[in-house]
């Protein structure tokens, strides 16, 4: 008498949802819309939509993809024990099916309906953060974040494509601001879930090399992301609002980074700084894109 393999219970919408990691696709969407709305050319209303869908969908696609690659890391992670695949919640061919689907999905549409060069930048990105980031570097390397940030630096390329159909000066900047923004945002992250990424076995640079390590790279990634988040401004490329704005918040980035590389290591304080610096780290990236709106439109 054989005993029948349990069967998982069928994920709901709420699963497929949670799989697309829909917090980091807020901010993905987020710099991809506003790369959109700077560019010189107005896209219609539609395709604009369709655009920013298919960066949502490809968002999503390679956060489930990730998921189903990792599950048994986040198996080992509090943070990330609760989501589908480690809560048993469903099976990693479904995750791996739902991911491939929409990848596919995301880049084609938007080839047949914006235009080829915001696909193949989209196609790029899904590719690096699934192929590079997640199944190359992620247990390989302490620079997994380092290299690995440039998936995550393309939302505000894609959207200037999509309204131009080219590649311009600003949304290379943009580009290498989320880039250089990437390591000082995961490191402070890494800092207070170290136990975490040490049980899981992941190479964060504050397991491999420690947290005096990983306070100094946090500082010295602070200085060239601040030359890309104001550099716009001096080069004529975006106006006063943007740059106040740019100055004003890289100047408060700065000093919670500074604050972060020159503390002794072993306070007793539940890594409040650290928390600091990773929460506003992410205000300061909408900060910045909605000015660089504001500033498109009032200025224009």
């Amino acid at each position: 008498m054989t005993t029948a393999t349990p069967l998982l219970p069928l994920a709901d919408w709420r699963d497929l949802l949670a799989l697309t990691k829909p917090r980091v696709m807020t901010l993905v969407v987020f710099t991809g819309l506003c790369g959109m709305l700077a560019a010189p050319i107005q896209i219609n209303p539609v395709l604009g939509f369709t655009a920013i869908l298919c960066i949502a969908l490809g968002a999503g696609a390679a956060g489930a993809l990730n998921q189903w690659w990792e599950a048994d890391i986040d198996a080992v992670m509090r943070r990330t024990a609760g989501r589908p695949l480690p809560g048993g919640r469903m099976d990693r061919q479904t995750a791996l099916h739902f991911g491939v689907g929409l990848s596919a999905f995301s880049v084609i549409l938007m080839g047949l309906a914006v235009n080829i060069v915001a696909a193949a930048i989209l196609l790029a990105s899904i590719l690096f953060y699934v192929f590079v980031y997640t199944i190359w570097l992620k247990r390989r390397t302490p620079q997994n974040i380092v290299i690995g940030g440039a998936a995550g630096a393309f939302p505000p390329m894609i959207g200037w494509a999509a309204a131009t159909g080219t590649i311009d000066t600003l949304p290379v900047l943009l580009f290498l601001l989320v880039f250089l923004w990437t390591p000082p945002h995961f490191w402070a992250l890494a800092l207070f879930m170290k136990s975490d990424y040490a049980a899981a076995g992941v190479p964060m640079l504050p397991v491999v090399a420690g947290e005096r390590a990983t306070r100094v790279q946090i500082g010295l990634y602070t200085v060239p992301m601040a030359v890309a988040a104001i550099a716009p401004w001096p080069l004529e490329l975006t106006g006063s609002i943007y740059g106040i704005v740019a100055v004003a918040a890289t100047a408060l980035f700065s000093a919670l980074a500074v604050r972060v590389a020159t503390r002794a290591t072993g306070l007793a304080d539940a890594m409040k700084p650290e928390k600091q610096l990773f929460s506003f780290s992410i205000l300061y990236l909408f900060v910045l894109f909605g000015a660089l709106v504001i500033d498109r439109w009032v200025l224009a």
